[in-house]
């Protein structure tokens, strides 16, 4: 990411100036503006908050919530825990991956979707589930999912 606007983070770090473990946060606010966590702005958050650039990247690579790599406008999580991967998950993950022709973590040519694989989403009465952004779909079949899929292409539907 060349030329990152370091600028878009001055009210982040003027609202938490001074407050104590106030790094997540941070990191959360950043990832919301510029969509994932590149290296410069690591090195940034690490020089603005003092906090030492490795433990900075501890962080970020403890919590699965931060991204090291850029993803489509699309997120999707699909549900690889016990109920879902029993009621059919791994036939959704090859349905969706057949239809956006990527790999998991890819981004699609058309800069829309991404597709990873979580530990659980926790809400295993609607296994297999899926999460696009923050919506959840459930009781998926690889139909349901790829069909999903299409109307977020043709509409982008989902927020």
């Amino acid at each position: 990411m060349e030329n990152i606007d370091f600028t878009l983070m001055d009210p982040v770090f003027e609202k938490h100036e001074g407050e104590e473990g106030a790094l997540i946060a941070v990191l959360q606010e950043a990832q919301a503006l510029y969509g994932w966590l590149p290296p410069e702005l690591l090195s940034y958050v690490a020089e603005k908050t003092g906090v030492p650039p490795a433990k900075v990247m501890g962080v970020v690579t403890f919590y699965a919530q931060f991204r090291l790599k850029p993803v489509g406008k699309y997120l999707i999580s699909l549900c690889q825990g016990t109920a879902c991967h029993v009621n059919g998950s791994v036939e959704i993950e090859k349905a969706i991956g057949d239809y956006l022709g990527v790999k998991e973590g890819e981004i699609t040519a058309d800069g829309l979707f991404t597709c990873n694989s979580v530990a659980c989403l926790g809400c295993c009465s609607l296994s297999p589930a899926m999460m696009i952004n923050s919506k959840v779909y459930g009781n998926l079949t690889g139909a349901k999912a790829t069909e999903i899929l299409e109307k977020i292409r043709a509409g982008e539907g989902a927020k």
